[in-house]
């Protein structure tokens, strides 16, 4: 779980995906869109460290487990999560507060 919240912590915006998800693919293109460059961690991509941070996922309560979206460090949802945050506003103000977005 450390080795994920490490990772979450480096970059203002961190997404844990998998490159054949179409979710994955949605969350990326909202944070890309509003100008965001979230730092972005392939699992199928990254076999030495898949079973580790899966698991590190579902202790934080992450399901389904990609996409798991981390903002100023902090777990924030997965897409269902994000797109109601995005709708109601809520996610642009954790964005700003993050310093991921200037607007």
């Amino acid at each position: 779980m450390e080795c994920v919240l490490k990772l979450a912590s480096e970059k203002a915006v961190v997404i844990f995906s998998k490159s054949t998800c179409c979710m994955c693919h949605a969350i990326k293109r909202l944070f890309y869109e509003q100008g965001v460059s979230p730092e972005i961690y392939e699992l199928d991509e990254q076999p030495n460290a898949l079973e580790e941070i899966e698991n590190a996922l579902k202790r934080l309560g992450c399901t389904p487990l990609v996409p798991a979206v981390f903002v100023g460090g902090k777990f924030v949802g997965s897409a269902k999560d994000l797109l109601t945050q995005h709708l109601d506003g809520s996610l642009n103000k954790r964005l700003k507060d993050a310093g991921a977005l200037w607007l």
